[in-house]
């Protein structure tokens, strides 16, 4: 899942090629593209999620931010053809994007 809304994916991050990162991701990976996820600033933010048999031996969602260059992008895709989370140890250079995002308060 990739963010595409108020930060991520916008001029307000000049000097990053968005389209050719969610080209990228979308030509080699199973992408989406979502609205804003509410972590702008981690900026480019994408979520790795874990296959369906991935998730149910326990595996969950990476959120990764700062992905604004393309040996980041690169190195999200090698992981996720490898298996992703669950089922490929993820790259340690990933290590220096992941982040754990706020948990969003409920509408009462």
């Amino acid at each position: 899942m990739v963010c595409r809304d108020c930060c991520c994916g916008t001029p307000k991050l000049p000097g990053v090629d968005h389209e050719a990162q969610t080209t990228r991701l979308s030509e080699t990976v199973p992408t989406r593209i979502t609205d804003c996820l509410d972590v702008c600033d981690q900026a480019n933010v994408v979520v790795v999620q874990p296959s369906t048999e991935a998730r149910a031996a326990g595996a969950r969602p990476v959120w990764l931010g700062l992905v604004n260059d393309p040996d980041a992008t690169e190195d999200v895709v090698s992981w996720v053809r490898a298996g992703g989370p669950g089922l490929a140890p993820m790259p340690p250079i990933l290590d220096l994007y992941v982040f754990t995002p706020p948990r969003r308060q409920r509408a009462m």
